[in-house]
């Protein structure tokens, strides 16, 4: 998987382009214009959410993330995205986003189908805080666009479910013309499972021909080089939605035996208990500061069958009770 952030040679331009002072806003974060000099600017997982931190703070304009994910122009797309274009249908392309993206950079996406819907999830594998709220938008928005340019139909999400607090609601439900769920566990976009079906009139198998090779052949060398453990985590944050996530869930997850799960992560160093714990630690530091969810109602997306479970688990981890937590995270309290 990339470890660096691409950063799109027009991105300063677009910034500009908006009035805002660019190199303010590098200041801001430790960077320089020579650092996102193309044709190979990358950043860390932290110093890119530090940037949309601060072009967040520097703009005050609350749409800013939904009208920079709308307005990416096909020919700056990355290689990922590129391939998700020419695909044959938007269930097509949602599966070469999921498959490629994580060349590109270190950015898992998902795509769940249940119950008549397709739920687009992302990862970010190497963060320690949450994605900007600012990106959460452009993301989701860039998806959506992605879908209704290909498609050239005006596609709509049943709905979006954010892993945040109420606000910005007229706003959001007025860009993706649908129902915003806050206090999410983890941040979705839901379509519906029969606009998978949907022909793309972008597609090009020629080009695919020519571009998939090449991408699968990398793709084969990252799988060599991932984790089991990074598996399990990855498994852990798709099943923390108010279920016991068990060894059991997870190894079929991963088409192994739980005793060949439990093994080999022996083997690797560590545990699934111990990867269990770390996904619910940052999971529960994640709700407590970024919603209004209620203790109870994170314990039970956390899988703990009481409370007080969540409770004193929460105690070891961080030395606080998770009331405590949230007053210190400066979370207003439900």
């Amino acid at each position: 998987m990339a470890e660096l952030v691409p950063i799109p040679g027009v991105m300063l331009e677009r910034l500009a382009a908006l009035g805002l002072d660019v190199d303010r806003i590098l200041a801001k974060v430790g960077l320089s214009r020579a650092h996102l000099a193309p044709p190979r600017a990358r950043l860390t997982t932290a110093e890119f959410f530090a940037l949309w931190d601060a072009i967040e703070e520097a703009s005050g304009a609350r749409d800013l993330g939904l009208r920079l994910g709308a307005g990416a122009l096909p020919h700056k797309y990355d290689i990922a995205s590129m391939a998700a274009l020419h695909a044959a249908t938007l269930g097509e392309a949602l599966e070469k986003l999921g498959k490629y993206k994580r060349l590109v950079c270190p950015e898992e996406v998902t795509v769940e189908i249940e119950k008549g819907e397709a739920r687009v999830g992302f990862h970010w594998w190497l963060a320690e805080g949450e994605p900007p709220r600012l990106l959460v938008d452009g993301t989701f928005a860039a998806v959506l666009a992605l879908a209704r340019r290909g498609t050239q139909k005006n596609i709509t999400p049943v709905r979006v479910e954010l892993a945040r607090r109420r606000m910005d609601a007229a706003l959001l439900a007025r860009h993706f013309d649908c129902e915003i769920h806050f206090d999410a566990p983890v941040d979705r976009l839901v379509l519906p499972e029969s606009a998978l079906a949907e022909p793309f009139v972008t597609h090009n198998a020629d080009l695919l021909a020519l571009l998939l090779p090449g991408l699968d052949s990398e793709l084969a060398q990252d799988e060599r080089r991932r984790s089991l453990a990074d598996d399990v985590r990855l498994a852990l944050c798709r099943r923390m939605c108010g279920e016991r996530p068990s060894v059991d869930k997870v190894a079929k997850d991963l088409r192994m035996s739980p005793r060949t799960l439990q093994r080999r992560l022996g083997e690797a160093g560590t545990s699934y208990q111990r990867l269990l714990d770390d996904v619910r630690y940052q999971s529960a530091r994640r709700l407590l500061a970024r919603t209004d969810l209620e203790a109870g109602e994170v314990a039970f997306l956390l899988g703990f069958e009481e409370i007080n479970s969540f409770a004193r688990a929460f105690q070891g981890w961080e030395g606080m009770t998770p009331a405590r937590y949230r007053r210190l995270a400066g979370a207003p309290q439900p």
